[in-house]
């Protein structure tokens, strides 16, 4: 997926559980779920069925039952979000990734679960998930910071993740790291108009729909915002292109 993940575990958890490093195996499924979805989904990797359906080897009923689910998941966010996710490219190539880190972050929570492992943080790309909490006596939440995308080397905000709070997940998108890569989709919505976020980090209890409202957001600006905060419990702070910030309840506290 080119990306770098990161797991971090409470010290009192990395112990052993039937008879194995609790760590090493945390890594191992970790590392089982995020290579198995890439050898699908990725476009980076000619030999995927994202390459080949993109070069016309395959058709969408061709594919696996694992990628038409993706692929529904993605056109579902479609409606929900009125267009402004959608897992087709300007170019007509169909490209999941917008919806597979946050599905393989997810699928790594259920894979830590079955190694028994329950307080953890796991970081891909800058998305977030959390379970239980790094002091799992006190249930002190996980804090994940926002870097700032003017300064990357300073943070804009922190919010506090698990614990005894409803949001386990935080996402972030937008054009500090890798550019201008999110594209806008639907009638009258594409072409070069600079865009509105320059970045948006959406707090909520799970990572999907984090991960899809702040690249919804990114692409269709204060209408967007507007409809999330509206439509799902989730927090946002947003970034205009001047720096500017908005924020929601959440993230002044």
């Amino acid at each position: 997926m080119g990306t770098v993940i990161s797991l971090t575990l409470p010290v009192d958890e990395c112990g052993t559980w039937e008879g194995e490093p609790v760590l090493d195996a945390a890594t191992a499924a970790v590392e089982r779920v995020f290579t198995g979805l890439d050898a699908t989904f990725s476009l980076y990797r000619p030999d995927s069925e994202a390459s080949r359906l993109a070069r016309g080897e395959l058709t969408l009923r061709d594919t696996s039952a694992a990628f038409r689910a993706r692929f529904a998941d993605a056109t579902g966010w479609r409606l929900l979000t009125d267009g402004f996710f959608t897992p087709e490219r300007p170019d007509g190539v169909l490209d999941l990734s917008g919806i597979i880190k946050g599905y393989a972050i997810d699928q790594a929570a259920t894979a830590l679960a079955a190694a028994g492992v329950t307080d953890w943080c796991l970081n891909a790309g800058g998305d977030v998930l959390v379970g239980g909490s790094p002091r799992p006596e006190w249930g002190t939440p996980w804090m994940a910071g926002i870097v700032d995308p003017q300064d990357r080397g300073a943070l804009l905000s922190g919010f506090a993740l698990g614990g005894t709070g409803r949001c386990a997940a935080l996402a972030t998108s937008g054009t500090a790291e890798r550019g201008n890569h999110i594209w806008r989709a639907g009638a009258g919505r594409a072409g070069s108009r600079p865009i509105e976020f320059r970045q948006v980090s959406v707090a909520a209890p799970d990572i999907l729909t984090a991960d899809v409202l702040a690249t919804a957001i990114v692409a269709g600006g204060q209408r967007m915002l507007d409809w999330a905060t509206d439509s799902w419990d989730v927090e946002v702070l947003a970034v205009r292109g001047g720096g500017e910030l908005l924020a929601t309840p959440g993230f002044r506290a």
